[in-house]
């Protein structure tokens, strides 16, 4: 690769003008810069970005790490991550850690070392937060609270009042005897919303029922069955997201069981298929869009040298579809 030094010497001028002449820091004599810009369009001259990076000391870009790309969630959490960097002159860098302790490690590694601006992490709640503290960036949470000093920020929906308005929506619809669906416990969010489940189950004096569940299509069938025979005389089911609420109706059709007439269902997230799926999913929506965007905008506020909050929690709202119906 030719260096900027080379390129100096065929447009004439000293490798600093060649640099104010890219990062335009400073007025160039317009035919010197005529000369280094033909260079380096002759040349196809890229200069090293980790390099350039380090001496402006922000790379323009932002590493994102996610559990894995299955969840449509984490897709539409990127989606809204991707056009805000993009809105703001930056580059994202996506990276999968499919809730492995050691992928996410060398995620981090990895982006530490291109100098990224700042990393937005969704992780395993009860690992990731043990290596973070070798790091110096910026990292925003999101979803899940890594409880970590090394954070930004933290970002995610309030999972507690989900749980509140999913469990009083299927009271307020007749049920009495509904099961939750429990995500993974050592994820902050599954452990609000099972505590804002079993606190309004307390409160109007409802049988608490649970099964173990994860955030998967896979798992959502094999909870289903097991909810079915622990539980055969269900009236209302609070999933654990809107893929598994998707499982466990095609469990509850395969078993000649009518939603909503027989059993409600409940999911959590409103991603964009709970709109699309028939019968359209009951569910509580999280506000994908703005977490996505303000984690994007802390880390680049931060850059900036601005006082950032460093915890938000968004409201949630329950959104009736078909899976639901007010007897």
């Amino acid at each position: 690769m030719i260096s900027i030094r080379e390129v100096a010497k065929l447009a004439g001028v000293s490798p600093s003008t060649v640099s104010r002449v890219m990062n335009g820091t400073a007025n160039v004599d317009k035919e010197k810069k005529e000369r280094v810009l033909r260079v380096i369009e002759e040349t196809g001259f890229s200069p090293n970005q980790v390099a350039r990076s380090l001496f402006k000391k922000s790379s323009k870009m932002i590493g994102v790490i996610l559990p894995n790309i299955t969840n449509p969630f984490f897709t539409e959490i990127t989606r809204y991550i991707e056009d805000e960097a993009y809105r703001l002159d930056y580059k994202i860098i996506i990276c999968y850690s499919d809730n492995n302790y050691k992928k996410e490690k060398e995620n981090l590694r990895m982006l530490i070392s291109m100098n990224t601006d700042g990393i937005i992490l969704l992780a395993n709640d009860g690992h990731i937060k043990e290596g973070l503290g070798s790091y110096h960036i910026p990292i925003v949470e999101l979803d899940r609270n890594l409880n970590s000093d090394k954070s930004l920020a933290h970002i995610s929906a309030n999972h507690y009042q989900g749980a509140v308005l999913a469990t009083e929506h299927l009271i307020n619809c007749g049920c009495k005897n509904m099961v939750n669906m429990k995500g993974p416990i050592n994820f902050s969010s599954a452990r609000y919303r099972l505590e804002g489940y079993m606190d309004t189950c307390k409160k109007y004096n409802i049988e608490i029922q649970t099964v173990d569940c994860d955030y998967d299509y896979k798992t959502g069938i094999k909870s289903t069955e097991e909810l079915l025979n622990k539980y055969p005389n269900v009236e209302g089911i609070i999933a654990s997201n809107d893929i598994v609420a998707i499982s466990a109706y095609k469990v509850l059709k395969s078993m000649n069981k009518s939603v909503p007439e027989d059993i409600m269902i409940v999911g959590f997230d409103d991603i964009e298929m709970s709109k699309i799926f028939t019968p359209e999913i009951t569910t509580i929506h999280q506000p994908i869009e703005e977490i996505g965007r303000k984690a994007v905008r802390n880390i680049a506020n931060y850059k900036k040298g601005e006082i950032v909050q460093d915890n938000y929690i968004l409201d949630v709202d329950l959104i009736e579809r078909e899976t639901t119906i007010r007897r």
